[in-house]
């Protein structure tokens, strides 16, 4: 199944509520996204996201056969980390398993380190999450070690892993969408 990331659109909210409306896609991400996500939660997104600094943040809507299925962004940091991001993302769960977030993490990396000035792009998935640490790994982040008990996520205390892409690693085979 092809996917490719683009700008994200207002007509895009519908889409993107339906993907975030699902507990078990919630539990993978950080606090702070309502449930249900409605289509007007999804139009503040998409306005923030377009809005926003393009040297700064890079965010995409995930699409396969014209319809979105999740999304992609990379944030740059601040002060001595501003050569550094972080990667997110989430695709909705009927997606899952299919090769698609493998797809668009490729497509966004090789864009931002072709784009910016970004040296080093992290992502932190919650150590239970063995799909997205998968990911990470086939598009060649290396593991960088485990964050113990660094969140709380659903009232338990879990860690996340750091993995970590830098730009002299990218074999530049990958191909961006712009």
């Amino acid at each position: 199944m092809k996917c490719r990331i683009r700008k994200w659109e207002l007509s895009d909210a519908k889409d993107l509520a339906a993907a975030l409306s699902n507990k078990k896609v919630q539990d993978n991400l950080r606090d702070g996204l309502p449930y249900p996500y409605t289509e007007q939660d999804g139009k503040e997104f998409i306005s923030a996201m377009l809005s926003a600094d393009e040297n700064e943040t890079f965010a995409f809507a995930i699409m396969v056969d014209d319809k979105v299925v999740g999304s992609i962004g990379i944030f740059r940091q601040g002060n001595i980390h501003s050569q550094t991001a972080e990667l997110g993302y989430y695709i909705a769960e009927e997606y899952w398993g299919k090769g698609i977030m493998t797809e668009a993490v490729k497509q966004i990396c090789a864009y931002v380190f072709a784009k910016s000035d970004i040296i080093r792009i992290y992502a932190e998935p919650f150590a239970y999450n063995i799909a997205s640490c998968r990911v990470l790994e086939k598009v060649g982040f290396q593991y960088e070690g485990t964050l113990r008990s660094n969140a709380v996520k659903n009232g338990k205390v879990i860690d996340m892993e750091m993995y970590s892409l830098l730009k002299e690693e990218c074999e530049w085979r990958f191909c961006y969408f712009g």
